[in-house]
């Protein structure tokens, strides 16, 4: 198998992976969407894995979701603030400075 062909199959597992639950979390049973869906933007938007366990209700175990989580929750919040979905609260204003001043010395 040539290596396009291997990365054009790692492709498609993926993103069969990404329309179907995936449980991220197996001592507390949470999917992504689990995660995804407390998530929300606003004032209370939750940024670290322990206020993700803490929005679900439920506290980690053994770690091993951390990472999981962390890249769940910084997709979701790239993508917020690419969508402009600060006006709502979920960013603060400094952040989107930051953000922007980065962007323009970029």
């Amino acid at each position: 198998m040539r290596a396009a062909e291997y990365r054009r199959g790692v492709m498609a597992c993926e993103r069969d992976l990404r329309r179907k639950n995936m449980i991220v979390c197996s001592c507390n049973v949470l999917s992504d969407s689990d995660v995804r869906n407390c998530l929300n933007p606003g004032p209370g938007c939750p940024r670290t894995p322990a206020q993700v366990y803490q929005c679900l209700g439920c506290s980690p175990d053994c770690g091993r979701c951390a990472r999981t989580l962390r890249s769940i929750i910084s997709d979701a919040l790239g993508a917020a603030e690419q969508a402009a979905s600060c006006q709502h609260g979920c960013c603060s204003a400094s952040h989107m400075v930051e953000a922007l001043e980065a962007a323009i010395g970029a």
